[in-house]
C-alpha cells in the first residue's frame, strides 16, 4: 500500500517537473493558442500541456505500478491512449476540423471496445429487469466514449478549469467505484488516483494566471480516460451505476447538452464554436477569470456530493434526487442564460404559478372582507 502511495507521489513530481519542459517544446514548435475573438487569453499561450500529464501517468504505470495491472489490458489501453494523444498533438499544431478529431477518438474507442473488451453489455432497469444490449452494445459504448471525451474538451476554456473539474470528478469516481459500485477491478481505482496525481502536478502551471494550457492533447486525453474509467463500472449497468458517473461529470455534460440545444434553437451547426458556454456566461455576468473557475469548481463539488447520496437512497429516493437535481440545474441554467436570455420556460412557469396563487389569494381575501 505504501509503495502505491509512493508511486502517486512520484507521478505528481514527474508531472510538475515535465511540464516546464513541455512548455519550452510547445513554444519552440509553435504549439500555441493565439488570441482571437473566441479565446480569453490576451497573449499567445503555449499549449500541449496534456503531454506532461500523459508521460507522468504512464511512466509510473509501467515502471512503478506495473504489477498492479493486468498486462494485456494495460498495453491495449496504452495503445488507445497513444491514438488520442497523437490526435491532440496534431490538433494543437495545425487545428484539426471537429470531424477529424472525432475520427481519432473513434479509432481509439475501437481499440478499447474490440481489443481491450471495455464495453457496456447489459442494462438493468427498474420494473423492466435486465436487458441484454446485444448489437446495441457497440454504438452505446462508442457514443459514450465520444460524448464524454468531447464534453471535457468543451469546458477547457479557462485557466485550470478542465484540470480542476476533472480532478474533482475523478476523485469522486474512484471513491464511489471502490466503495459503492462493487467495481471488482481494484486496479481501475489505482489508475484513477494515478491520473489525479498527474493532474495535480500540472495544475499549478495551469491555474490562473496560466503558464501553459492543456491543449486538445490534454483535454481529449483526460476526457477519454474518464470515459474508459466510467465504463469499467458500466459493463453490467443498473440505474444507479449509470446515473452516478453522469452526475459526477455533471459540469462537462451540462455544458455540452445545453451547447447542443442552444445551437439547435438558433439554427446553427452543432460543431460551430461560440462564446456562450458556462464559463463565458459567468464572466459576462461580471465574475473575474479566477472567480468563474472557482464557482465552477464549487458546482462540480455539488454534483459530486449528490453522486455520493445515490448509494444510500432507495429507488424512489434516487428518482426524487434525480428530479430535484434536474429541476435545480434547469433553474440555474435559465438564471445565467446558458441557452439564451429570452429562453426561461421553467422560470416563466414558476412566475405564472406564483402570480396565479397570489391572484387567487387576493380574491379570497376580498371575498372574506365582503
Amino acid at each position: 500500500m505504501y509503495s502505491i502511495f509512493g508511486a502517486f507521489l512520484v507521478t505528481l513530481v514527474l508531472s510538475a517537473v515535465l511540464t516546464p519542459f513541455i512548455r519550452r517544446i510547445a513554444l519552440k514548435i509553435g504549439a500555441v493558442d493565439k488570441p482571437n475573438a473566441r479565446r480569453v487569453n490576451k497573449v499567445a499561450m503555449p499549449t500541449m500541456g496534456g503531454l506532461a500529464i500523459f508521460l507522468a501517468f504512464n511512466l509510473t504505470n509501467f515502471f512503478l505500478l506495473k504489477s498492479q495491472y493486468p498486462q494485456k489490458q494495460m498495453w491495449l489501453l496504452f495503445l488507445a491512449e497513444l491514438v488520442v494523444i497523437l490526435t491532440g498533438v496534431v490538433d494543437d499544431l495545425i487545428e484539426l476540423k471537429p470531424a477529424q478529431k472525432m475520427l481519432g477518438i473513434f479509432l481509439a474507442a475501437l481499440v478499447v471496445y474490440f481489443a481491450a473488451g471495455v464495453r457496456m453489455t447489459t442494462l438493468t432497469l427498474p420494473f423492466v429487469g435486465t436487458v441484454n444490449l446485444g448489437l446495441l452494445s457497440f454504438p452505446v459504448t462508442i457514443l459514450w466514449i465520444l460524448a464524454i471525451t468531447n464534453a471535457v474538451n468543451l469546458i477547457d476554456g479557462l485557466d485550470g478549469l478542465a484540470t480542476g473539474v476533472s480532478i474533482i470528478a475523478l476523485f469522486t469516481s474512484a471513491l464511489t467505484g471502490y466503495f459503492f459500485l462493487n467495481v471488482t477491478n481494484v486496479y481501475i481505482s489505482i489508475m484513477i488516483f494515478n491520473l489525479i496525481a498527474a493532474l495535480a502536478g500540472f495544475l499549478p502551471y495551469n491555474f490562473n494566471p496560466a503558464k501553459i494550457y492543456l491543449g486538445d492533447t490534454g483535454s481529449l486525453f483526460i476526457g477519454f480516460m474518464m470515459a474508459i474509467f466510467s465504463l469499467s463500472g458500466l459493463k453490467n449497468a443498473t440505474f444507479i451505476t449509470l446515473i452516478i458517473p453522469v452526475v459526477i461529470m455533471g459540469v462537462p455534460i451540462t455544458d455540452t447538452v445545453y451547447a447542443i440545444l442552444r445551437r439547435k434553437l438558433n439554427n446553427r451547426p452543432i460543431s460551430q464554436a461560440d462564446k456562450h458556454h458556462l464559463h463565458h456566461r459567468l464572466i459576462q455576468m461580471g465574475l473575474s477569470h479566477r472567480q468563474t473557475v472557482l464557482v465552477i469548481y464549487g458546482i462540480a463539488l455539488i454534483f459530486s456530493l449528490i453522486a455520493f447520496l445515490y448509494p444510500f437512497s432507495s429507488l424512489l429516493g434516487s428518482f426524487l434526487l434525480t428530479l430535484a437535481t434536474l429541476v435545480g440545474l434547469e433553474i440555474f441554467v435559465e438564471l445565467i442564460g446558458l441557452v439564451g436570455d429570452d429562453r426561461q420556460p421553467l422560470l416563466n412557469l414558476i412566475k405564472r404559478l406564483a402570480l396565479g396563487f397570489k391572484s387567487d389569494k387576493n380574491k379570497k381575501n376580498t371575498s372574506n372582507k365582503k
